[in-house]
């Protein structure tokens, strides 16, 4: 008998106590609360950071952190604190899903509070410092910029975008850079223990987002290709498109394995939202390709911008995932419209 006791959900995390045959499955721990920030265990030695932005995943253990996005600066200082009481250690990585502000604008501060393997030595730059500075032990894309704190990795697409050709600009400060980043579809670490997969997921929410896997605690951090609380954000100014994030919801489905009736095993970690399951992908997955082929139709039949708005392709479900103010419907259709469209070939009448 399979049967679900409770669905409580803690500040845009989710706990689910389920039961097969009699035996009660091991679930996290109640979330810790400080201020805004809520911690909760989600399986392993991963645990989820929310309410600051952009959600944080850490795993903890005896070889230190390993961080997955950094959120905001404002709050990076109360990330920090939080990740020292899970394990006394240091932050020995940071990985970022995704170039977007609230995914890295706490890069400078995670790395400067974090050592890297190549350096024995205490971090001297201290929470508050920028870590800056020449010299090697960063070992990838961004030349070393960090000898002492903890290595920031991230696909080559990331750091393209934040930083700017010899002479020029950049938008964002060096020390927000990754300091090792990668070309390839995988790379692999080793770490507490543990497996991790970087998987590169090319032009779905961007043209550089990662999902990471962690394959002994069971739980994979997706970043912003599944965004349970609002519709898929597909950014076409970066690379973004409407087949890239269905194909990479399918990746997810692809890797998730349900404890039983497809509910329960592998847990997923969005970049904003509740902690989900295959199940929750599927049925995000099934929105969007269903919200596609829609639009796809009214382009055929030449509607415009406009018209495909008026129709409301998405008026079933937008009680469920239109209510974000920072992504809205409209922002979600004019996206999927202008996409469809232009890889179409077809004008689809004035825009």
């Amino acid at each position: 008998m399979y049967r679900q006791l409770a669905s409580v959900a803690i500040g845009g995390a989710l706990a689910a106590i389920t039961t097969f045959s009699g035996v009660a499955e091991q679930q996290p721990a109640p979330a810790q609360v400080a201020g805004r920030l809520e911690v909760l265990p989600v399986a392993g030695n991963v645990y989820l950071l929310a309410g600051t932005g952009a959600n944080v995943v850490v795993q903890a253990a005896e070889e230190g952190a390993l961080v997955v996005d950094t959120s905001t600066e404002s709050s990076s200082e109360q990330l920090v604190a939080e990740v020292r009481k899970l394990t006394s250690k240091p932050i020995r990585y940071v990985i970022n899903t995704n170039a977007d502000p609230d995914h890295i604008r706490g890069n400078e501060r995670f790395a400067a509070a974090g050592l890297n393997f190549a350096t024995p030595v205490p971090n001297l730059a201290g929470i508050g410092g920028r870590a800056g500075g020449g010299g090697g032990g960063g070992g990838g894309g961004a030349g070393g910029l960090r000898p002492a704190g903890a290595q920031i990795y991230a696909h080559e697409e990331v750091l393209q975008r934040l930083s700017a050709p010899t002479g020029q600009t950049p938008p964002v400060p060096v020390a927000l850079w990754p300091t090792d980043t990668f070309f390839t579809p995988k790379k692999t670490l080793s770490f507490n223990g543990e497996a991790i997969e970087l998987l590169h997921l090319p032009a779905a929410h961007s043209n550089g987002d990662l999902l990471v896997w962690f394959r002994r605690s069971d739980v994979i951090a997706v970043g912003d290709v599944y965004t349970p609380d609002r519709f898929p954000m597909i950014d076409l100014a970066r690379g973004g498109s409407v087949q890239g994030m269905l194909d990479a919801l399918n990746r997810i489905i692809d890797i998730t394995v349900p404890r039983f009736n497809q509910q329960g095993g592998t847990l997923v970690v969005p970049g904003h939202g509740r902690i989900s399951n295959e199940s929750d992908v599927v049925e995000y997955r099934d929105m969007a390709t269903i919200v596609r082929d829609r639009i796809q139709r009214m382009i055929d039949q030449k509607m415009t911008l406009e018209q495909v708005r008026a129709a409301n392709p998405v008026l079933d479900y937008e009680g469920v995932y239109g209510r974000n103010t920072t992504w809205t419907t409209s922002m979600f259709v004019e996206a999927m419209y202008r996409d469809l469209n232009d890889r179409k070939g077809s004008t689809g009448g004035k825009r």
